[in-house]
C-alpha cells in the first residue's frame, strides 16, 4: 500500500503578488490551488490528517458525502486512490443513479471520481437532509463494510489541523487574511494559525450568517469577521457581473478563479478596497482554495441560462 506520508509530504504554497491599490494597499494571493493537480487547495489540507488517521486505524475505505459537482467528492476520490484506499461517495440526487452511464457522460466531477475508483450511492434529497441522524448513519453501517467517515465538505477537528498549516511564518507580515467560507473549516484553521496583529475575513459562499456558530466550534480566537454581502444569491449562484470579473481577472493576472468560492472572495476584496474598508497601507493575503474542477459543470448551467461562460 502506498505510504500516505509520501503523498502528503511537507509542502507550502507560494504567495503571488496581485496589485498595489490607492493608499498603498497591496493584495497577494496564496496559491493553494497549485498544491496538487487533483487534490488542490483546502481539500488537500482537510484530507491530510483524516487519511493519516484512517491509515492509523487500518481502515481500508473512506466514505463521504456531497453533491453532484462537489469539489470534496472529487478530491476525496483522488486522495483515496493516491493513498491506496477505497472510496464511497454518498451523492445527493437519486435520479443521477438511474442511468449511471449517462450521468458520467454529462457530469465531469462524478466521471473523474468514478475514474479514481469511487463507488457511488445515490440518495434522495429528502434522505440526504437526514445525513446527521443516527438512523441514516446506521443504514450506512449496515450497507457498507467498516469505513472511515469523512463528513460532507471535509470539516472536522483533523481538517482544522490541516488548514492551520496553510499559513507560514512569513505570512505574519500581512494585516488581513481572507478566504471564502463553505463549511467554516478552512477559516477556522486560518484563525487558529493567525498572529495577534492580524484580522481574518471570511466571505461565505452561502446566504445567511449561520456559519458564525459553526466557526466558533473550532476557532479559539476572536480576530475574525464574516463579510456577508458577496454570496451573489447563495451557494453556486452566479450572475454576469461575477463571470465578467472572473474572466477579466484571468486575462489580467493569468490566474483562474472559480465561481463558487474564490471568485466571490476576490470580487469582494476588490470591492472593499474600492469602498474604503481597508485602512491605508494594509497588506492583504487572500487564500486561493482551488475548486477549479467544477467550472465545466458551471458552464453547462450557464449555457442553459444564456449567461456568459467562464473562460477556462
Amino acid at each position: 500500500m502506498p505510504n500516505p506520508l509520501n503523498f502528503y509530504a511537507e509542502i507550502s504554497s507560494e504567495n503571488q503578488f496581485i496589485a498595489e491599490f490607492s493608499n498603498e494597499i497591496s493584495l497577494h494571493l496564496k496559491r493553494e490551488d497549485l498544491l496538487h493537480p487533483e487534490v488542490s487547495g483546502n481539500k488537500f489540507r482537510k484530507l491530510k490528517y483524516n487519511i493519516l488517521e484512517a491509515q492509523k486505524h487500518k481502515k481500508k475505505t473512506l466514505l463521504t458525502l456531497g453533491g453532484a459537482y462537489s469539489n470534496h467528492i472529487a478530491a476525496t476520490a483522488a486522495a483515496g486512490k493516491l493513498s491506496g484506499l477505497k472510496t464511497i461517495g454518498i451523492i445527493r440526487g437519486e435520479e443521477l443513479g438511474e442511468n449511471l452511464e449517462k450521468t458520467l457522460a454529462q457530469n465531469r466531477t462524478l466521471n473523474f471520481a468514478h475514474s479514481c475508483g469511487m463507488h457511488f450511492r445515490f440518495v434522495s434529497r429528502k434522505d440526504y437532509r437526514q445525513k446527521e441522524t443516527l438512523e441514516f448513519q446506521q443504514r450506512l453501517n449496515e450497507e457498507f463494510d467498516e469505513f472511515y467517515l469523512v463528513p460532507e465538505g471535509g470539516t472536522n477537528q483533523l481538517a482544522i489541523k490541516g488548514c492551520e498549516e496553510i499559513l507560514s511564518e512569513k505570512d505574519k507580515e500581512f494585516d488581513f487574511i481572507s478566504a471564502s467560507v463553505g463549511t467554516g473549516g478552512t477559516l477556522s484553521g486560518l484563525i487558529n494559525a493567525s498572529a495577534k496583529n492580524q484580522k481574518i475575513l471570511g466571505f461565505p459562499a452561502l446566504k445567511g450568517d449561520f456559519l458564525s456558530e459553526e466557526i466558533k466550534n473550532y476557532a479559539f480566537k476572536n480576530n475574525w469577521e464574516l463579510i456577508l454581502k458577496y454570496h451573489f444569491g447563495g451557494y453556486a449562484k452566479v450572475d454576469s457581473q461575477l463571470i465578467n470579473f472572473i474572466n477579466k481577472f484571468k486575462e489580467k493576472y493569468q490566474i483562474q478563479l472559480d465561481p463558487v468560492y474564490t471568485g466571490k472572495l476576490v470580487f469582494g476584496i476588490f470591492d472593499l478596497i474600492k469602498t474604503g474598508y481597508f485602512p491605508s497601507g494594509s497588506k492583504i493575503l487572500a487564500i486561493h482554495t482551488g475548486g477549479l474542477q467544477g467550472i465545466p459543470g458551471m458552464n453547462s448551467v450557464l449555457t442553459k441560462k444564456n449567461l456568459p461562460l467562464i473562460n477556462y
